[in-house]
């Protein structure tokens, strides 16, 4: 029963594929996660072949940059037990 209300509450809207492929993402999810005009976004296609998803290019390089923050501090905590 919840995995129901969780889809709900995911649900953002619907959209119709144009004759160039384009389509509009609904207001609910430009403003859910603060996506702008202009603003790059990458396009993955869901591993079972039903679906994309849409990521902030932005939201990516903060992620790669505190997975390497995080790698530093291990090699470094790494390194001084190795003293």
């Amino acid at each position: 029963m919840e995995k129901a209300m969780d889809m709900e509450h995911l649900f953002a809207g619907a959209v119709t594929v144009g004759e160039r492929g384009q389509v509009v993402i609904p207001a609910k999810a430009r403003e859910s996660l603060g996506i702008e005009a202009g603003e790059k976004l990458l396009v993955f296609l869901h591993p079972a072949g039903n679906g994309v998803a849409f990521v902030k290019v932005a939201m990516l390089e903060e992620a790669a940059a505190m997975i390497k923050r995080l790698a530093e501090q291990l090699t470094e905590e790494d390194t001084h037990e190795h003293e």
